[in-house]
């Protein structure tokens, strides 16, 4: 089965450079486009594709805001962030929204290809210039973890709730809420999905 892909760009010429790289691919099916927010809304009340590629900014709401209202009422729809900025607030707010990738326009059609086959399998794709700015966090370093919060980090990871961990490490819960609250100041996320996601790619589990 192809993996049917949507783009939601407000770019004609984005669209269509997108749509010539792909359109030869063979396990890739060309959902359609949008040019705003709304209209593709309006698209996944009929259809609902594999993966969208989402730009950043749209002239009726913010690609991050299209992300979050996507994933709320369409959670098995996969996002690809795609966007001409680099920063890492705005490449960190799409994976907080729930997006599974972020990709440059300045993308081959390979890393293309490659963001799409590894969101489909519930992975995280990031474009080696997005990975390199979510290496460093708002204070420009890469978070550094003390040998417990690695250990609650991995066992976060695996699913484990408070607990559980506290049960497992035989320490109090709220030692394990205090690890938790660290973890994510130190990411610099907001939730634990976001934080999974991003010390994942980070290679820290």
């Amino acid at each position: 089965m192809p993996t049917s892909v949507f783009i939601v760009d407000d770019h004609y010429m984005v669209i269509e450079g997108i749509r010539s790289l792909l359109q030869y691919e063979k396990e890739i099916e060309w959902a359609g486009h949008a040019s705003t927010a709304a209209s593709c809304m309006a698209f996944l009340q009929q259809r609902l594709p594999d993966v969208i590629l989402m730009d950043i900014n749209l002239p009726d709401k913010s690609g991050i805001e299209l992300c979050e209202l996507v994933k709320a009422s369409y959670p098995g729809v996969f996002i690809v962030g795609l966007s001409t900025f680099n920063q890492q607030s705005f490449i960190q707010k799409m994976i907080d929204k729930g997006a599974s990738g972020y990709v440059l326009k300045n993308a081959t059609k390979e890393e293309i290809m490659e963001a799409i086959g590894t969101v489909v399998k519930g992975k995280v794709f990031l474009s080696e210039e997005a990975a390199q700015a979510l290496r460093k966090n708002s204070n420009g370093v890469t978070p550094v973890l003390t040998r417990r919060e690695q250990e609650i980090l991995g066992l976060i990871a695996e699913g484990m709730t408070n607990n559980e961990i506290a049960q497992k490490l035989f320490i109090s819960v709220t030692t394990v809420d205090t690890h938790r609250k660290n973890l994510l100041a130190k990411f610099d996320v907001k939730n634990t999905a976001s934080l999974i996601r991003i010390a994942t790619q980070l290679q820290f589990i």
